[in-house]
């Protein structure tokens, strides 16, 4: 298995299988965000490390199906995608760093994916890490953007810790939007992206290519919004052609 292969689990395999009978059993992908108390990071650094960390760790040679991490990434990518976010600082973000995942470090910021697994069997190194009543509070103003932008709903109130979710799923499925080659350019250099709040015009607009060069996450509406919300909205924003 190569790269096309861990991208067509992305393009071609993202499911909606119901969920296990045992809740204990429902997977999710982990993603730690490191917050420190005294110099904490910018939000929009910090979401886009966390947006590029899932998409990496998805794409990640050890993702191969006969890689370490390949039956646990195509287990989780046929059922429900679901992350759950977390915080760490200190020593507990230097102990998630050996819990296998992908770190990304952006301006100041950093983000680790954790490999995908049971809820009720999360690594003991980041099962007590909450991100509950955790917040940033710059703002998300369109600004420099790569060759992605995921754009976030602003009509929707979401807590730094659902965004971080929100974006990774925008990162994902931000690799239709490109063909193999350049989805492997993508890769290559690091899933480079910016995250950003529109205006509610250029949201609308947005919403209006869905399926053509943009592509919409559609929230399950288990936290925060109600079913069907769409969160956010991933674009191709460099000058290429999206196809």
């Amino acid at each position: 298995m190569g790269f096309d292969e861990r991208l067509a689990v992305l393009t071609d395999r993202l499911g909606d299988a119901p969920d296990p009978d045992d809740p204990a059993q429902v997977l999710a992908m982990p993603v730690v965000v490191r917050i420190e108390k005294r110099d904490p990071p910018d939000r929009r650094a910090t979401l886009e490390a966390a947006a590029r960390a899932a998409v990496l760790l998805c794409l990640d040679e050890r993702a191969d199906a006969d890689g370490p991490w390949g039956p646990a990434v195509q287990a989780w990518c046929d059922a429900r995608i679901r992350k759950i976010s977390r915080r760490a600082r200190g020593s507990h973000w230097t102990a998630a760093q050996d819990v296998d995942g992908v770190t990304v470090d952006q301006d100041g910021a950093a983000a680790r994916a954790i490999v995908p697994g049971p809820v009720g069997s999360v690594d003991r190194r980041i099962d007590r890490l909450q991100i509950g009543g955790t917040d940033l509070d710059d703002p998300l103003d369109p600004g420099p953007t790569g060759p992605v932008t995921i754009w976030v709903n602003p009509a929707l109130d979401m807590t730094l810790g659902k965004l971080a979710a929100q974006v990774g799923h925008g990162s994902m499925l931000a690799v239709r939007l490109f063909d193999v080659a350049g989805a492997r350019s993508w890769w290559e250099a690091g899933c480079p992206l910016a995250v950003a709040a529109p205006t509610p015009e250029r949201w609308a607009d947005l919403l209006s290519r869905d399926g053509k060069d943009t592509v919409a996450v559609r929230d399950a509406g288990f936290t925060e919004v109600a079913p069907g919300s769409v969160t956010v909205v991933a674009e191709r924003t460099d000058r290429e052609d999206p196809r």
